[in-house]
């Protein structure tokens, strides 16, 4: 019997030793719908306390300026009694009524600002957003599609105290915001899908969007809040998971690249990575993944997307599933997620 001495190897050697009680072993459509329904409401369960009620939107136009190809709105809406949501809203500049629609999901860093491609600070010197594709959000819009672009709680100015930056003290803020809210039997990633799917409810008042053609991409921390929104909402008709898919044993526990804030307590007792995101399925799917991205493996990715693409091809839609491995490290591949919501939305 081997002893540890170091709580790493004794992790390492604990999720080894786990046999997820949902992973997926379905052979039939009936079996894989069978199995989707029992995950998805364990998933929810895990996902602890959500917020009680719907409360008015309440939106607010704040701010409105033109640009040469699109309108950016920045808006804020009510989510819960005592939190707001604060968003860019780009709208091509001739769209018409019932145009597709992506949410734009950031990673860590400045909030939304970062798919934007505002700079800010030590950031602006040591990052190209150009090169790195963050400024997604701008082109989807020049593409012809509504963008939406939120903070995630603790990001942005939805961070511990507005103004600060991301980091307070020698702490992550984003896992300072989940631990002060386990305390209270919150969890972050579960207010941030609920925020998405409140920015959903917004998008249907507006008639420049067709409610029935929303996506969502998001990179890194953005990429698990797709994920995990897309599961949950089925109003998001397509998604792009971008450098974010891998197995949990390399990219969290071996690696530990992740903070609070993107974690499902329990979750590996249930489900690895390729689990998760088969709950996706019937909806089209894009997992990217760059080969010089460090922090998610590459290798990780392929080693979970069979999982993934099996349940999709049990469930009759083996065409709509696909992982993009490209050369790149931790970023957007804009041309395949544009290609990817062009055509599916």
């Amino acid at each position: 019997m081997s002893r540890h001495l170091s709580m790493g190897e004794y992790l390492k050697s604990y999720q080894a030793e786990l046999r997820p009680a949902f992973k997926f072993q379905a052979k039939t459509a009936a079996e894989w719908s069978s199995w989707r329904e029992q995950f998805l409401h364990k998933l929810i369960e895990l996902m602890g306390e959500w917020p009680r009620e719907k409360v008015d939107l309440q939106p607010v136009i704040l701010e409105r300026t033109e640009f040469e190809t699109y309108t950016c709105e920045k808006i804020v809406i009510q989510s819960e009694r005592n939190m707001k949501i604060p968003f860019y809203m780009l709208i091509p500049r001739n769209a018409r009524k019932g145009n597709p629609a992506v949410l734009c999901l950031h990673g860590h860093g400045a909030g939304k600002d970062d798919v934007m491609g505002i700079q800010h600070g030590e950031r602006q010197r040591e990052v190209d957003y150009k090169e790195l594709n963050y400024h997604i959000a701008p082109r989807l819009a020049e593409d012809g599609f509504v963008v939406l672009a939120p903070d995630a709680r603790g990001f942005g100015e939805r961070s511990l105290g507005y103004g600060k930056p991301h980091r307070h003290g020698e702490k992550d803020g984003c896992d300072l915001v989940f631990l002060k809210s386990i305390m209270m039997g919150l969890n972050p990633l579960t207010l941030n899908v609920w925020d998405i799917m409140r920015c959903i409810d917004y998008l249907e008042t507006r008639e420049e969007v067709d409610p029935g053609r929303i996506g969502c991409a998001g990179l890194s921390f953005g990429g698990a809040w797709s994920l995990f929104s897309t599961i949950v909402e089925d109003r998001i008709k397509a998604s792009a998971v971008c450098g974010y898919f891998n197995t949990f044993e390399s990219f969290a526990i071996n690696w530990g690249n992740f903070c609070g804030s993107m974690t499902v307590p329990h979750l590996l007792k249930y489900g690895e990575m390729g689990d998760v995101a088969a709950l996706i399925a019937p909806r089209p799917l894009l997992l990217s993944n760059g080969r010089l991205d460090h922090g998610f493996p590459v290798e990780a990715a392929r080693e979970a997307f069979p999982v993934v693409e099996e349940a999709y091809r049990t469930a009759g839609c083996p065409d709509r599933v696909k992982l993009d491995i490209f050369e790149g490290g931790h970023e957007f591949h804009y041309e395949e997620v544009v290609g990817w919501m062009n055509r599916w939305l």
